[in-house]
């Protein structure tokens, strides 16, 4: 089976790393243009909610961690797909923002995307405990091929 696109969602970790050489590896034999994509995880805000009795600084000083963890891991995640992709013609890294698993789904149904792989303990570093079940999730709403790494 020929790909002309190939999606590889990473985040610096050594969990997307396995994931990400196998597809470096696809993309180069089937000559292939490869996008690494790291969600940044916008839905910390409605996951702890805005409980009364949460003192709002408290709250805001936790959700500016999480958002400096992401960036860090975002930089993390650039930083690992660029060196994997090096050699490759066709190589790009795209940043977004939003629920990991809804994006990650979208791009697996998206026409354009001719497979899509992915650690199924990706974005699990700074993400919310929902994320754990991301593999699953795909598995039920991806009508393209994807791929899953342990």
């Amino acid at each position: 089976m020929g790909f002309r696109n190939i999606v590889v969602a990473v985040d610096g970790s050594e969990a997307s790393q396995e994931a990400l050489n196998y597809t470096v590896e696809l993309a180069r034999q089937s000559n292939a243009s490869l996008t690494g994509v790291f969600v940044i995880d916008s839905q910390w805000v409605d996951y702890i909610g805005n409980d009364w009795q949460s003192a709002k600084a408290s709250r805001q000083t936790f959700l500016d961690y999480i958002r400096k963890e992401q960036e860090e891991q975002a930089e993390a995640a650039r930083t690992q797909f660029e060196s994997a992709s090096r050699e490759l013609d066709t190589a790009n890294f795209s940043l977004l923002a939003g629920d990991p698993t809804d994006t990650l789904i979208e791009m697996a149904n998206n026409a354009t995307t001719d497979l899509l792989v992915f650690s199924r303990r990706v974005y699990q570093v700074s993400g919310r405990p929902s994320l754990k079940l991301l593999s699953k999730r795909i598995a039920k709403k991806a009508q393209r091929p994807f791929m899953v790494f342990p």
